[in-house]
């Protein structure tokens, strides 16, 4: 009988924290804390998202998607998601079938673990 292995993966993340550091000198603690909360939902909305058009067979989704995935993440400094998301909407073009959804997975755990890192971070004093 063959045996099945599970592999994990862990993913670093790389997170800018002048970027976030600057968010917080140009609009002050509340306002920053605030905007940086409202771009922290969004990711998460936008990573379902992009699941669920990859679901749906729909690239001209998945490629809008992790373009804002890619936008909002640099704003925050998020260099690993914003270069994850960027070759999400590379592969988006070649709409190879094993290739985009390998990526697309890739863009989740990066992204949740940007999430929880950014997280940690407010709760530190910037």
């Amino acid at each position: 009988m063959a045996e099945i292995t599970n592999l994990t993966y862990v993913e670093e993340i790389q997170l800018d924290r002048d970027q976030l550091h600057a968010l917080y000198v140009r609009f002050g603690p509340i306002q920053a804390d605030r905007n940086l909360n409202q771009s922290l939902e969004d990711l998460a909305l936008w990573l379902a998202r992009v699941q669920r058009a990859l679901k749906s067979g729909c690239h001209a989704d998945i490629h809008q998607g992790a373009e804002d995935l890619k936008r909002i993440a640099q704003r925050l400094g998020m260099t690993s998601l914003a270069r994850v998301a960027r070759d999400v909407a590379e592969q988006c073009a070649t709409k190879d079938p094993a290739a985009l959804p390998a990526t697309l997975a890739r863009l989740t755990r990066v992204g949740e673990r940007s999430l929880i890192a950014v997280w940690d971070l407010q709760d530190m004093s910037l």
